[in-house]
């Protein structure tokens, strides 16, 4: 397949800072029993009869960050050192620290509600809601629910990353499944390479349970804990992060939802037509949703693979990325190292030698890793790093840009609070990176000397494909993995009806269904990483609004006067200036207030992706015109 657009898989990456790896409960480190004591103490000692009072207050939220910062560090440490070396022996570590880290964020929280109804000053009161919102799942208070939680969290997530796939009588590895995904052309293999895939969350581990039967006991476990933090479930308490009322945020996410959907019902529309011409009525019948194993990715959340089959029959722009690279030498580092030459001609600083000493860049040879790619703040300063299995291709010469630009942000915001470090709102963190890669323009290409000469306006829709099989095909996916998580922890969706309810929402949002049937019994959600994981997906779904939005103001900030989807900011030192003063602000003030300081506008819209793919659309409404549409 030659896709001469860089892609990545979104939702493939992540920031972990130090507040987020307490908050998400993604590991805290031993060593720290000294540090948990002290605030176990204090816990103790500032239990008083009286009232609170703004002194009361000011102390507690002194005490919260310093143990952000020093049980933090650990946390990051064994976290890290778990993610590139996956034994027996890390993840008890992890568990342990896990249990150690959640029991403390679980008691900050519930102290925090006692200064509920006191009046403070508005950074004061941002910092006491962020301590009750700082958890991820928020164990009981009760005794060896943390450790529960714990041991359930890291059971879930070494069965997904180290689960076993047997293809024609092999092990074979999660990378190169994801890869056969992209290339096989035969629809019997691809529904075998699929279902082997989502053997894994059914299978009985270690303990003798299976993903499904952890996940049901993580869900009544956390909802227990957002009770007590006075939330109705999980799911109203992470939509309660996002400066609105959980009710109302979901309506924003509907609302931009409806902003795109036009453009994707199109893109699905041809997408289905030309892959019928491929593989026939029998394997694509046109008036039924698209089969998920023929998209070309393991969970049909982004369609770039299948580019060389829908593409129009004049879009080659004459290069082929990935080629490209390795005609000009590129490694892995090279691929960094040029990723962050970007940012240098924004007008960032360097990143320091400890990031080029402790990244893992590639994929050691000699154990078992978390390959899903992740940038890391390690000491809340200036200990950042990228964790990849980096390979010498488009989708990871994008993915790259993506993780640095985590990075970048995790710098910007170190003078903040502890309880500040994380994005304006959970999409900034994962926008600023993809912005960057929306600049890596034809024209960016030949200024870095990869391409000799850049494709004329005649191929923009071929490329505009590339990118909207990338970024739109994915925005349902990304919209749709929290609103199933939001019906599970509402009680809404059992255990009996998680994989029914899954498909339901899959089929009305995507437009897809399963190549076989998938009875109640399976447990399909627990495929992507993120299910296990705990992480929760709404932040995709708007970085790859905002990504767009930061775009179209980088590019006005540049005077750039041609269409949006041809201008790169790459050397503007304008852009970079501005986009530094969003970024240092951390979560410290509202993310409107932070989307405003940078675009202008505090509200988020989707107008700027309409906008960046209209000559596609145009292309698009012409191709469908006398085909049926919808599903």
């Amino acid at each position: 397949m030659n896709n001469p657009i860089l892609k990545r898989p979104l939702g493939a990456a992540a920031a972990v800072s130090v507040l987020a790896l307490i908050a998400a409960c993604d590991a805290t480190a031993p060593g720290a029993a000294n540090v948990q004591n002290a605030a176990v103490d204090a816990a103790e000692n500032n239990v008083v009869a009286e009232g609170p009072s703004a002194e009361e207050a000011s102390a507690f939220i002194e005490e919260v960050e310093t143990f952000y910062r020093e049980f933090g560090e650990y946390s990051a440490r064994v976290a890290w050192s778990q993610a590139t070396n996956i034994t027996y022996d890390t993840d008890w570590l992890v568990t342990k620290v896990d249990a150690e880290g959640t029991e403390m964020g679980v008691k900050f929280a519930n102290r925090a509600k006692r200064f509920n109804d006191l009046e403070l000053p508005a950074e004061m009161r941002r910092k006491i809601e962020s301590i009750k919102l700082g958890l991820n799942l928020p164990a009981p208070e009760r005794a060896g629910a943390a450790k529960e939680l714990a041991e359930l969290n890291t059971r879930m997530g070494s069965t997904y990353a180290t689960g076993k796939i047997e293809l024609d009588g092999e092990q074979v590895g999660r990378n190169d499944l994801e890869s056969m995904m992209g290339t096989v052309r035969d629809p019997a293999k691809l529904q075998d390479i699929w279902v082997k895939w989502r053997e894994v969350p059914v299978a009985e581990n270690s303990a003798g349970t299976t993903m499904k039967e952890d996940y049901a006991s993580m869900v009544a476990l956390s909802n227990e804990g957002a009770r007590e933090l006075g939330f109705d479930d999980v799911g109203t308490m992470w939509r309660a992060r996002y400066d609105l009322p959980p009710a109302e945020f979901a309506d924003e996410t509907d609302r931009l939802w409806g902003q795109v959907k036009p453009l994707y019902d199109e893109l699905q529309c041809h997408v289905r037509a030309k892959l019928n011409e491929q593989y026939g009525d029998e394997a694509v019948p046109l008036d039924q949703p698209i089969r998920a194993d023929l998209l070309g990715n393991m969970w049909a959340q982004s369609w770039g693979n299948v580019y060389d089959l829908v593409a129009p029959g004049d879009a080659d722009p004459g290069y082929d990325l990935t080629a490209l690279l390795a005609a000009n030498d590129y490694d892995a580092k090279k691929m960094v190292e040029t990723g962050e030459a970007f940012f240098s001609s924004l007008g960032f600083d360097p990143l320091p030698e400890s990031f080029w000493e402790r990244s893992q860049i590639t994929k050691p040879r000699d154990r078992e890793v978390v390959c899903h790619a992740s940038a890391w703040n390690m000491d809340g300063a200036d200990d950042i790093r990228i964790k990849m299995c980096t390979k010498v291709n488009s989708d990871d010469f994008q993915t790259v840009h993506h993780e640095l630009g985590h990075n970048y942000y995790q710098r910007a915001y170190k003078a903040q609070s502890p309880i500040f470090q994380g994005g304006a709102n959970g999409g900034f963190h994962e926008a600023i990176g993809d912005m960057i890669a929306l600049s890596i323009t034809p024209d960016y290409l030949q200024t870095i000397g990869l391409l000799d000469e850049t494709p004329d306006a005649s191929k923009d829709v071929g490329l505009l494909m590339a990118q909207a099989l990338e970024k739109v095909a994915f925005q349902p996916f990304g919209l749709l993995m929290d609103k199933w998580r939001w019906q599970v922890f509402s009680g809404e969706l059992t255990p009996e009806t998680y994989n029914d309810g899954w498909w339901a929402l899959r089929t009305q949002y995507q437009g897809i269904r399963p190549p076989v049937e998938r009875s109640s019994d399976y447990f399909d959600p627990g495929g992507k990483y993120h299910i296990p994981g705990n992480v929760s997906y709404t932040r995709y779904f708007i970085a790859n609004i905002l990504q767009f939005q930061f775009h179209k103001a980088s590019c006005e900030m540049a005077g750039w006067e041609g269409p949006l989807h041809r201008c790169s900011v790459y050397g503007s030192k304008e852009v970079g200036a501005k986009f530094n003063d969003m970024l240092e602000l951390g979560s410290s003030r509202p993310w409107p207030e932070a989307l405003e300081a940078f675009t202008g506008s505090p509200e988020m819209d989707g107008g700027a992706v309409v906008e960046y793919f209209a000559p596609l659309m145009e292309y698009l409404e012409e191709q469908n015109a006398d085909r049926t549409c919808g599903w």
